[in-house]
């Protein structure tokens, strides 16, 4: 099922008296979500990811704007009639219901041309239980499983109604780390398995990143943008976007370009052309420095820390924005740790430009070979 958000706009009442206007928490949102997929909204606490969810699933009418299903309006038909299977961070499971009570709870609501006999009911329940295998935990109490059970439950509960669109709202964020990476390997799977159209909100980049087809990165209820992950984390058209993804994240220095050479502090660290000469914030991935005895951009040595397959160089530079500089090598690169400082060059494909007073990013040029 494709999902066409037209110019939607969500305003609540300010509350701050202090304050004159409405909130707005979702600002004219257009985007398509391509049947099949799973997209992944991304953005942090209060960038609007959440009430855009609400507004898919009509928990929420929209100010403005418009909202379709295939080619159908659904602005203001009930939650009930949008065919929707809604994953929530808490799993809201009933706890004096068993699993299989829980996952048959939608069924037995059902009216009309949809209601079900009890066998028929009981085959979905079982289906949905066996897709993310819990079908042995059917007589058990949500107080006798794990978090990730528990979570599995919500999971098929959304499933057993065969809904055209899955929303999940941060539904991992209960869980610890190893279930986490788990969790959301088995949502993928389940997606890919019964090709429902998916939305899944998440702060966390990295989890959005490794199971979306693609990903809106919103801010403050605007789009910043939209594309593949690996693409987004390419290519970022401003600072909050580059920012916002990566782990470990960004660095980011106060720069300038003078005379096609862009300058950290003293140092030119790279050639560039087409910019025109002007301060600039300059963001660098970690893995885009490469050691180097007399590299041009030299930084105050903390530590190394090894993480197996990488080692994580930690330094310090003047301008540097981040209160620690990480950047990352092959485990088999060589530190000098009694050294108080180390060394870099810097792989262009790595390194960002973005203007200084507006965060976006700084195209017209490119780095000289």
């Amino acid at each position: 099922m494709k999902i066409q958000l037209q110019n939607l706009t969500k305003k609540f009442p300010n509350r701050n008296k202090k304050v004159h206007g409405d909130v707005i928490a979702v600002d004219h949102f257009t985007f398509e979500i391509p049947d099949g997929k799973l997209i992944g909204l991304l953005g942090p606490s209060g960038c609007g990811k959440s009430t855009t969810l609400n507004l898919i699933c009509g928990l929420e009418k929209p100010t403005e704007g418009k909202i379709f299903f295939g080619e159908k309006d659904v602005t203001n038909l009930p939650p009930e009639h949008r065919g929707v299977g809604m994953v929530f961070q808490n799993y809201a499971l009933y706890p004096h219901l068993t699993v299989k009570q829980n996952i048959l709870f939608p069924l037995e609501n059902l009216k009309g041309e949809q209601k079900l006999t009890r066998a028929e009911m009981l085959e979905r329940a079982s289906n949905a239980a066996g897709l993310v295998q819990i079908g042995d935990l059917m007589d058990r109490k949500p107080s006798e499983l794990s978090g990730g059970q528990q979570q599995r439950v919500a999971i098929a509960r959304a499933l057993v109604k065969m809904p055209h669109v899955l929303l999940l709202d941060e539904p991992l964020s209960n869980l610890d780390a190893r279930l986490r990476l788990q969790t959301r390997e088995e949502i993928r799977k389940i997606q890919r398995a019964t090709q429902i159209t998916t939305v899944f909100v998440t702060h966390d980049q990295e989890e959005a990143m490794s199971i979306s087809d693609g990903i809106v990165v919103m801010k403050e209820g605007v789009i910043q943008q939209i594309g593949k992950p690996q693409e987004v984390y390419d290519d970022p058209v401003n600072l909050f976007v580059a920012k916002f993804l990566g782990t470990p994240p960004i660095n980011i220095f106060h720069g300038k370009v003078h005379d096609r050479r862009l300058y950290i502090g003293e140092s030119p660290v790279l050639p560039v052309s087409g910019v025109t000469d002007r301060e600039v914030w300059v963001g660098i991935r970690p893995e885009g420095f490469l050691l180097q005895e007399d590299g041009p951009l030299s930084c105050s040595l903390n530590g190394v820390e090894v993480m197996g397959r990488d080692i994580s160089i930690v330094s310090t530079h003047p301008d540097c924005e981040n209160v620690a500089l990480r950047s990352i090598a092959g485990s088999e690169s060589h530190v000098d740790t009694s050294s108080d400082t180390v060394r870099f060059s810097l792989k262009p494909g790595k390194v960002f430009l973005f203007d200084k007073d507006s965060g976006e990013r700084i195209r017209e040029g490119c780095y000289e070979k």
